[in-house]
């Protein structure tokens, strides 16, 4: 009857004990991944992908995954150079070059990189005008991605890229810009019309000398033609009206 007991105790520990701490000594890394080993906390190797063993209680494995991790980056309040608070969002994207790096020097690559994004992305636009907010975006991009890519160079995280994804102005400021607009539009529509005066006199004097008229003259029977009114109502001067009336007088009194 005691060998019975003692014959289930050790196949218990076997099963409970034995195998779960052979099981835990194979470790499967994929192909996107890097596993870490430390063995009594000291770095000991990089795990490919594969069929690992490590073991058990004494070596522990960090799994690091290797593809590109992409973060949004929430609309940050910014003051630019000339003193216009607006709001800014962007997209980062970066992956880990070297897993032992990204395991030892910092304690959460992924909070890490997100918040020195935030700060760079406020730093940076903070030093320009909000012309250059919006006319400069990918170049300011650019930069922002190189000074995010040369601090976590330590962690062996490589920024591929930033994208400064919308750029939202104060409300009086949207309005401002459209009557800037408004204004710039009519300035142009002034030129044009100008322009075409221009052309249209220049080209009506031309056909005066050619017909032997004065360009007035020749500009009224113009407008004559265009109506289609069967009453004109036409201005004349005044001094052609006093003229006119003297002779009027003058035939009364023959």
């Amino acid at each position: 009857m005691e060998f019975y007991i003692t014959i289930t105790i050790v196949i218990a520990i076997i099963i409970f004990v034995v195998i779960p701490i052979l099981l835990s000594a194979i470790k499967v890394v994929k192909e996107y991944e890097r596993g870490v080993v430390l063995r009594l906390g000291r770095f000991l190797r990089v795990a490919e992908p594969g069929l690992n063993i490590i073991i058990p209680m004494i070596d522990k494995m960090i799994k690091v995954d290797m593809r590109v991790t992409t973060r949004e980056i929430p609309a940050q309040e910014v003051i630019t150079k000339d003193n216009v608070s607006i709001k800014v969002d962007a997209i980062i994207y970066y992956r880990v070059v070297d897993p032992e790096a990204a395991v030892l020097n910092v304690e959460n690559y992924d909070i890490a990189v997100f918040n020195l994004a935030q700060t760079t992305l406020r730093s940076v636009l903070g030093e320009v005008e909000l012309d250059d907010v919006l006319a400069r975006r990918e170049e300011l991009s650019a930069k922002i991605r190189e000074i995010i890519d040369r601090k976590t160079e330590d962690w062996g995280v490589h920024v591929t890229d930033v994208e400064i994804r919308d750029v939202i102005l104060p409300e009086s400021m949207v309005k401002a810009m459209a009557r800037q607009a408004e204004a710039e539009r009519n300035r142009r529509a002034r030129i044009i019309e100008a322009e075409a005066e221009k052309q249209a006199a220049k080209t009506l004097k031309e056909a005066a000398e050619i017909l032997g008229m004065s360009p007035a003259m020749l500009r009224v029977i113009q407008a004559l033609k265009e109506i289609k009114a069967k009453t004109v109502l036409f201005p004349l001067p005044l001094d052609l009206m006093d003229l006119l009336g003297s002779m009027a007088s003058e035939e009364d009194e023959e």
